[in-house]
Order: structure tokens, then sequence, then C-alpha cells
């Protein structure tokens, strides 16, 4: 090891496909060799990025969400028409197991820990070993959205939901320093002007999956005799997005409160939405340079 070299714990945030600029994060502190990832903890997208690099196949799945149309990250999604969640998420979930194989987390290379919630216990699960990609597929599955995963009796859902940024299960590692990052930055003007105009004319089309999953909710509501007079029309993906990120920008400010990392990396909230997996290199472009703003005077 060299002299000076600086063993780092990564807690890695939730936030959906803004989660991707981890990945430049990563990168960043790949280029620069006096830091040595030692030990990641991640909830949501940070448990997927996380495990992903833990594994060592970083390199295969940053060339395969980069070249993902917004089409194509619909029809990654397979409906479930369950009331527990509107996709059981095995489409996606099959697509990461043949690019990762299988593998536990006890036997990776770097020690990890995905953050999941025990939806009838209501407090977090930290999980740090058994099979990496029933951890993920857990830690990833947002209420309503993806179907819950059971996991020795407990279900379990978005780790999200309690922890955003979990700093505390890298507590346990004797790293030299903890670098933090957070997807729930303070809002930037102009940061998103420019995405729908950047699209081409196939990802600007909706496509059948988004129309169909509109129909679907249209019909339900109907059928509870929901009205929809009078009310603010929405997106039911922009919908989940900005609910989902009112209750995580709240935990996060008291979770951060509550620790104090060495380094503290932000990416604005309103990078992209939730479900933007479309825009893949424009966030870890952002995340390598915000990496390098917040994390150089290390």
């Amino acid at each position: 090891m060299a002299h000076d070299e600086k063993h780092v714990s990564l807690a890695l945030g939730s936030g959906g496909a803004r989660g991707l600029a981890q990945i430049g994060i990563i990168r960043w502190l790949e280029d620069n060799r006096e830091f040595r990832i030692k030990s990641i903890a991640g909830s949501s997208m940070g448990a997927v990025v996380g495990g992903i690099y833990a594994a060592g196949k970083l390199d295969l799945y940053e060339d395969w969400v980069c070249s993902l149309t917004r089409r194509d990250v619909f029809r990654l999604l397979d409906f479930a028409f369950s009331w527990s969640g509107l996709f059981s998420g095995e489409r996606l979930m099959e697509k990461l197991r043949d690019m990762l194989g299988e593998a536990n987390i006890e036997d990776l290379p770097i020690a990890f820990t995905a953050v999941a919630t025990d939806v009838e216990k209501g407090r977090e699960v930290w999980l740090s070993e058994g099979a990496l990609f029933d951890a993920i597929r857990a830690s990833m599955a947002i209420p309503t959205v993806f179907t819950p995963v059971v996991i020795k009796g407990r279900t379990l859902v978005d780790g999200g939901l309690v922890n955003p940024v979990p700093i505390a299960p890298t507590l346990r590692q004797n790293g030299d320093l903890t670098i933090a990052v957070s997807l729930s930055g303070r809002e930037e003007e102009g940061m998103d002007e420019d995405s729908f105009a950047s699209l081409s004319d196939d990802d600007k089309e909706p496509g059948r999956y988004q129309k169909a999953i509109g129909e679907f909710l249209e019909g339900l509501q109907e059928k509870l005799g929901m009205e929809a007079e009078n009310q603010r029309s929405f997106d039911m993906f922009d919908l989940i997005s900005r609910s989902i990120e009112t209750m995580q920008n709240s935990i996060t400010r008291y979770r951060m409160a509550a620790y104090d990392p060495e380094g503290l990396v932000e990416i604005p909230v309103n990078a992209c939405g939730i479900f933007d997996f479309h825009r893949a290199r424009e966030m870890i472009d952002l995340g390598y340079e915000r990496a390098e703003r917040a994390l150089r005077h290390l």
C-alpha cells in the first residue's frame, strides 16, 4: 500500500436515475490513486451501483446503461398487476443477473452492505451476506412501483424509505475516511432545462408501455369511482417521483445532521427524474464533475 493511500468507505444514496452519478464519483476516486475503496453501503440505486462495483462488473454495467433509450427503459419494466406493485422487476433483474452472474456478498473483494426496509417492523435492514442479487433487488423495491422481496421471512422494500444515505453501516469498517453521496442536493437553476430538447424522437414518444400503464391506472380509478375532474393532471411516474423525493429529502436532512462524513458529494435533486435512465452518460459525467469539486480538498 502506498504510504499516503487512504482507505475509503462509501455511502451511496437513493434517488433513482440520479444514482447513476455515483458511477462518475467512483470513476473519480479510481483516477485519484491515493484513494482506495474498501467498503460500500448503498440504498436503492446506491445498492445497485455499489454492489455491481464490489463485484468488479461496473465497466460492463456502465456500457449497458449508457446504451439505453427511454423506450428501452420501459421495455425492461414488466407488469405485475399486483396490489403490492405495478412491476415485478424480474425482467430488469434477469438482465442484471445475466450480466453479473451469481455471487454472494461475503465473497466479494470489497465489503458491501445493501440497506432495505422491513415494512412489517418499520425498520431498516442491513444485508451484508447472502445472494447479492437478492440484496440489490430488495434495496431497490420502490413501494407501489416494484413488488417487495421476502428474505428470511422478512418483507423488504426500498432502503431509501428509512435511510437514503446509509452512512451508519460504513462505521463498522476500519476506513481512513467516509465519503457520502446525497442525491437530494439543492436545486440548481437550468439543471434540467435542455433534457427534453436533447432527446431523440423515439425517446420523446412515450411508447406503448407507458401508454398501457396510464390506461391501466385510469381504468382502475374509474372502477374505484375516483373522480379526475378539477384535479391537476400528473404523469404517473412524475407523481411517484415527486412523492418519493419529498419524503427522502426530509429524511436525508435528518440523517446527515446525525453524521459528519469527511467527504460529501451532493447531486442536485432536479438533475433528472428518478426514471430517466436514458440520461446515464449525462449523470455519470455530472457525478465525476461534482466529485472533483467536493473531494479534491481531501
